[in-house]
Parts: C-alpha cells; structure tokens; sequence
C-alpha cells in the first residue's frame, strides 16, 4: 500500500468513527491486530459489541466486494482470539461500514 492510498484510508477510517459516535456507538478499539489479522473498529451500543470492516473507495465498484471470503475468514479468526482475551464478551456481530461518493452505509451482522 502507498502513502496516498495509507492517508486515504486513514481519513475514511477518522469519519468512519465520527460517523458512529453520531449512531451513539462507543468506540472500544481500533485497529486490533493479531497474527491472523486486523478488525478496523470495534464499537459497542445497546450491550452488543460491533467488529466493523471499514472499506471506501473513490470509484464506481462498490466497496463492499472488497470484503472476499478470504478477508471474512481473517476478520472471524481476528474475532475469535479478541474474545479469547475477552471472555465476557458474548453479544456481538460483524458488521461493515462502506464508504463511498461521501456518504456511509453501515450493513449489519454481514456473517449471516
């Protein structure tokens, strides 16, 4: 990844948090890696914790594709050794936050 796609992806993910703060989310992480890989945000509300993959694009396909069954794999490994470390945590979803021509779609529980 180049610089301009790293700072692109760094703005989105910054008024992908803002845009869920307005949805009254608390923000719990960002980032989280492992060795399996990276869950962008993870968020909570209502008792229910969100792991968000946040995806953008400045073009005309739609950024959710983005979202192969490889990655889904990577996110649910990533998932399941958050809650190794957090056991307590039982609620929870994936969902996908997509970005684009400046407006967000949030797309709930996109394991179902």
């Amino acid at each position: 990844m180049g610089l301009k796609e790293y700072i692109f992806g760094f703005k989105i993910e910054e008024k992908a948090i803002n845009f869920l703060k307005k949805l009254k989310f608390e923000i719990i992480d960002r980032n989280f890696k492992s060795k399996f890989g990276e869950i962008d945000i993870i968020a909570k509300k209502d008792d229910v914790y969100h792991f968000i993959e946040v995806k953008a694009t400045k073009g005309d396909y739609e950024a959710i594709y983005r979202i192969t069954p490889q990655k889904l794999e990577k996110i649910l490994k990533t998932l399941n050794f958050y809650l190794l470390k957090n056991p307590e945590i039982t609620n929870y979803q994936v969902d996908a936050l997509v970005f684009k021509k400046d407006k967000f779609e949030f797309i709930e529980n996109i394991t179902i």
